[in-house]
């Protein structure tokens, strides 16, 4: 039984508010055997946006089923749409689905309508046979765009890195190209050495085989060129290496907390800056054996510390 706008966007706010893996997976399965998606309808209630939010939850249950859930409504919304336009919604119907921020859901949603409109206008240009990746050249594409050589060397790797495993059309990844590469431009004030590290950093952020999230993003408009010049990273990162540099934070916070020194707070001594008497003190043996320990004091009024033995 199909589950209707209303209970879909109080299934929505249920998620929201969930605060254990066993509620957020107990919705999530409501929405997967529930809901019949259409591009119309994961626009409409931002559906797609909420689910995905939970993609890199740290309960692996609960990411796993995202990811199964997006693919579902993903391949859905493909098959709708391919008696249409053939394969060449598949990146629509990606688009519709796989948004990640609240903040940026209205430049999505236009974005990936966008995109849809263009892909349905020209023939999607397939994917290369044997793994080879697509580049500048196979594509046949001029990048001899400005008088400047370094400008058009800087749009030619950006081309290639968002070409590499991409099924847009050419057309589409050279307009990504030259506005990422403008935007750097005029924010850098020409071909500066600031500009040549910024295109450097985002060409290897692009081109990284383990984050296609990102190269796709870029491509179907999700993240403008001038918020790509302005992320992080970090903020680039994949979904993989954010996990796992949160997870080594926390070990790291974990074990500076883990071991602290007792200490005890006593009035036999005085804090010979303030001269106040409230001072809290441990000992520990720096020295041989055979030699007293020593003792370290701080002072709580004004927090200054010496030693003793």
């Amino acid at each position: 039984m199909s589950i209707d706008v209303k209970e879909i966007k109080t299934l929505m706010g249920g998620l929201e508010k969930a605060t254990t893996p066993a509620t957020i997976i107990d919705i999530l399965g409501q929405l997967k055997s529930g809901v019949r998606p259409t591009e119309k309808l994961l626009r409409e209630t931002k559906l797609g946006i909420a689910v995905n939010k939970l993609r890199s939850h740290p309960e692996k249950k609960v990411s796993e089923l995202v990811k199964s859930i997006i693919k579902k409504w993903k391949d859905e919304v493909t098959a709708q749409k391919a008696p249409k336009h053939g394969t060449n919604t598949a990146s629509s119907a990606r688009g519709s689905i796989t948004s990640t921020s609240p903040d940026t859901a209205a430049d999505s949603t236009a974005s990936a309508a966008t995109t849809s409109a263009a892909a349905a206008a020209r023939p999607k240009v397939q994917r290369l046979p044997n793994g080879q990746l697509r580049d500048v050249k196979t594509d046949n594409i001029s990048t001899d765009i400005y008088d400047d050589k370094v400008r058009n060397s800087c749009v030619t790797v950006t081309y290639n890195a968002l070409a590499s495993d991409s099924d847009a059309h050419s057309d589409t990844i050279l307009s990504c190209s030259r506005e990422i590469e403008k935007v750097v431009y005029t924010n850098e004030k020409g071909t500066t050495p600031s500009y040549r590290s910024k295109m450097r950093s985002l060409f290897l952020n692009l081109k990284d085989p383990k984050n296609p999230a990102l190269r796709y993003r870029v491509v179907i408009g999700e993240i403008s060129a001038e918020r790509l010049y302005r992320m992080t990273p970090q903020e680039m990162a994949s979904e993989d290496l954010k996990s796992e540099i949160k997870r080594l934070e926390e070990k790291n916070l974990f074990n500076a907390q883990g071991a602290k020194e007792e200490r005890a707070i006593t009035d036999r001594f005085t804090c010979g800056k303030c001269k106040q008497k409230k001072v809290s003190y441990y000992q520990m043996q720096t020295r041989s054996a055979d030699e007293p320990l020593t003792t370290f004091c701080t002072c709580e009024n004004c927090g200054n510390r010496w030693k003793f033995s």
